[in-house]
């Protein structure tokens, strides 16, 4: 099999398409793949880490104003479609993938002038517009949420597939838990709330949990917190100014990044984050409650709509970015933390939208494509 996969931007769009090449790779080790991003995005560095050719070509999103800037990212992108067209022809794929970025459009569009067969992959609850432009060019659309599928118009198929993620629910022995927990310095009796806001951060949260520090809020539970490598020092620069010392607060673990974050997800209580979507998926995947307060200002609020798929099934609380405080974040741990049904129950509801063999659902829908 000839696959093109088209993904650019964030990791959000990169990972899954790589899951899917990965996947492709292991039932067909003769299957030739390449990528197609820009030169922008971090699919510059995790494409070829993860073994494949990446080629990029120019693509830029464009906005409705009319300005100098937006009128040169459009001969640039008009340019890229011929680029796209150009290594469509060359390769001669039997499939494009694609997974998101504004790549996709100039890569599908190549695709359909060749008449190569396209699928898509839309992780989020509220679908791109690139997806919803190009659902028609399709062969079939895979959606993470069933909350995305009244929002795609046009599409030949859709089907719910999930999306690929690598943090898995696991179910740990007495001893393998108890471990975990002792090595990240943290009592085996209080409930963990773990507290992250993306690789680079959060600084609104991040805020807020210094407040509950300041405030010794956390009385009744205890975190572990991933602070994002540019905010630690600030951090803890604004916890000494108060004489606190960071490797010496109760309750409390504060590091710039969590490595080993599939253990520490399984062993927590409560989830606190952002609602990317592949961050919904691995909450849902692994039944925990949660508390997501959306990123504002990205594309059409699309982590609002991730978030109230878990909000609509009674398994996570949202706060909005603007409304949050110390004190409504700690407020709102603790309605979940100290009813212990509630708990258990808001963990129950997010493993019910929960999808297993992801990979290999996809894999099967792309076998279906290429066999008609």
């Amino acid at each position: 099999m000839k696959v093109i996969v088209a993904a650019a931007g964030t990791a959000g769009h990169i990972n899954p398409g790589l899951a899917i090449a990965n996947k492709i790779k292991e039932k067909e080790r003769d299957s030739e793949i390449i990528f197609i991003g820009t030169t922008r995005g971090l699919e510059n560095d995790l494409v070829p880490r993860a073994g494949y050719k990446l080629k990029t070509i120019d693509a830029y999103g464009l906005s409705k104003k009319l300005s100098f800037n937006n009128i040169k990212n459009m001969y640039k992108t008009y340019k890229g479609l011929g680029e796209a067209k150009r290594l469509v022809k060359e390769f001669k794929p039997d499939l494009v993938v694609g997974t998101g970025g504004y790549i996709c459009g100039a890569v599908v569009m190549a695709a359909h002038k060749y008449k190569v067969p396209v699928v898509l992959h839309e992780s989020n609850a509220f679908p791109g517009r690139a997806t919803k432009f190009l659902a028609k060019y399709s062969e079939k659309v895979f959606i993470s949420f069933e909350d995305a599928r009244d929002k795609i118009k046009n599409a030949k198929e859709i089907v719910v597939t999930g999306t690929p993620v690598k943090i898995k629910k696991r179910e740990y022995g007495i001893n393998e838990k108890s471990k975990i927990i002792k090595d990240l310095k943290l009592s085996e009796t209080k409930p963990i709330v773990l507290i992250f806001g993306g690789s680079q951060g959060a600084q609104k949260i991040n805020e807020a949990i210094v407040g509950i520090i300041k405030k010794n809020l956390n009385k009744n539970y205890q975190i572990i917190w991933a602070t994002g490598p540019k905010q630690y020092d600030v951090v803890k620069e604004k916890l000494e100014s108060d004489n606190i010392y960071i490797n010496k607060i109760e309750n409390m673990k504060i590091v710039p990044y969590i490595y080993n974050m599939e253990e520490v997800m399984n062993v927590s209580d409560v989830i606190i984050a952002r609602s990317g979507a592949m961050t919904i998926t691995e909450i849902s995947n692994l039944g925990k409650a949660s508390i997501l307060i959306p990123l504002p200002n990205v594309s059409q609020d699309h982590q609002l709509y991730n978030a109230k798929v878990l909000e609509n099934i009674g398994a996570s609380k949202i706060i909005l970015n603007n409304d949050l405080t110390e004190n409504n974040l700690n407020n709102a741990v603790e309605e979940i933390i100290l009813n212990k049904q509630n708990l258990l129950q808001m963990g129950k509801n997010a493993f019910k939208i929960s999808t297993e063999n992801v990979e290999e659902k996809i894999y099967n829908e792309i076998k279906n494509v290429l066999n008609k």
